[in-house]
């Protein structure tokens, strides 16, 4: 079997490689990553951060932690029974070698991923499935990629559990899962429209992909009665925490450590090798904790009058555009994140527009700089693995162009349906 042949040769790597040697090879952005918890602990331990402070903080974070700790261990072990290869098969196969109807297809299957599972499955999970769908089918890499690339960021709006801003905005203006839904439908509707407007006008159309039409895959199909059980126990899973998502509210983590513990058992039961500590996403958890230690320090030290300066108190229009254009600009600076949490320190707590317009700003506009989110770092590194090359210029020119229309489009939605 394929998958488990490919489990057992990295298990005998791992024994072989020497430890300097698997220090060597950590990421620099695991080093960005160690060294911002670092800071962050620092920060508590010199009393530059309160530890009050810093303990609220981690109370307000901790069921965030749980949601992300548990969907991407989800995410990982549907990928593992092949659940997101099925799809994007399917997805090919129904597109029947039309490009136009892949494009519509791609862009379904990539947005309800966003929305559904979060943008990080899109971005690990979703996009190496992809790209190795382009050579079966003979697609050009470029197109494929970008959709992932894009719609993890630009359709991260519409549930709390979208985005890790999401959670945090709807924290923050008591809003749940429907509440969130019912208000943010048309900025997510907007966002998602120019997305695929600038996706055909730069990557898909026959100019840019080369091509007429494309080569329909075979059907994935399980190997052997195990990998079938396997492959409906983690789909099923799955389909139980998206059904969970509008009825359990702020228990949202509950239902994803749930969801995943039932495709853990049946991994358990059916192939217990691949269950392994490194499904477990420490680096983005640290990096979590890391940013709301060293973001709340330096927002006691100049960052928040800087960024009260950018947004300003306005309830109005044009306080909602100040703060998405404030949050535009600091993601693609340092990072969304950290852009979100510096704006909402600043913005005043009846401004749900602006709060809202600033979540816009940090999901949508996150796309011009390859460090601006982290599922644009992953999808980028994805490429880079399967040798699929991003012409940097044309990356920062057309994701200028996007953010820029898509944050306008998606803010001028959300204060017409307010």
């Amino acid at each position: 079997m394929p998958e488990q042949t490919e489990v057992d040769q990295r298990t005998t790597t791992a024994r072989t490689v020497p430890i300097s040697a698997r220090l060597r090879r950590v990421a620099l952005l695991d080093w960005i990553r160690f060294a911002l918890l670092v800071a962050g602990l620092l920060c508590v331990a010199t009393g530059l951060l309160p530890r009050a402070e810093a303990a609220s903080n981690m109370r307000r974070i901790a069921p965030l932690l749980l949601f992300l700790g548990s969907v991407i261990v989800l995410a990982q072990l549907a990928r593992r029974a092949r659940v997101f290869d099925v799809i994007a098969h399917r997805v090919a196969i129904l597109g029947r070698g039309n490009y136009a109807a892949l494009f519509v297809l791609c862009v379904l299957f990539a947005t309800a991923t966003t929305t559904l599972l979060n943008l990080d499955t899109t971005a690990v999970l979703l996009t190496p499935v992809m790209l190795a769908l382009a050579g079966p089918a003979r697609i050009t890499p470029l197109p494929l990629a970008m959709t992932t690339l894009w719609l993890a960021n630009t359709a991260s709006l519409l549930l709390p559990v979208s985005n890790l801003t999401n959670l945090l905005a709807a924290n923050r203006v008591g809003l749940d899962g429907v509440g969130f839904a019912a208000r943010m439908w048309a900025p997510q509707l907007a966002s998602v429209l120019m997305t695929m407007l600038a996706l055909w006008i730069w990557y898909w159309r026959r100019r840019r992909r080369g091509a007429d039409r494309y080569v329909p895959p075979q059907p994935v199909r399980a190997a052997d009665a195990r990998e079938r059980v396997l492959m409906c126990v983690t789909a099923g899973a799955c389909l139980l925490f998206v059904v969970a998502i509008p009825l359990v509210g702020d228990s949202i983590g509950l239902a994803a450590a749930a969801a995943a513990l039932l495709a853990i058992a049946a991994f358990a039961v059916l192939d217990r090798r691949v269950l392994r500590w490194s499904l477990i996403p420490w680096q983005l958890l640290i990096f979590v904790v890391g940013l709301f230690l060293v973001v709340p320090t330096l927002s006691r030290f100049g960052l928040s009058t800087l960024m009260h300066t950018l947004i300003g108190d306005d309830p109005g229009v044009s306080g909602a555009l100040r703060a998405a254009a404030a949050g535009t600009g600091l993601s693609n600076i340092a990072n969304n994140l950290p852009a979100y949490t510096a704006g909402e320190a600043v913005i005043p707590t009846g401004n749900r527009n602006q709060l809202l317009a600033l979540l816009i700003g940090t999901n949508v506009g996150s796309v011009v700089t390859p460090w601006a989110s982290l599922a644009t770092l992953l999808c980028l590194e994805f490429c880079r693995i399967h040798g699929v090359r991003v012409p940097m210029r044309r990356f920062l020119a057309t994701g200028l162009a996007l953010a820029v229309l898509a944050t306008a489009a998606a803010v001028g939605a959300l204060l017409i349906t307010g």
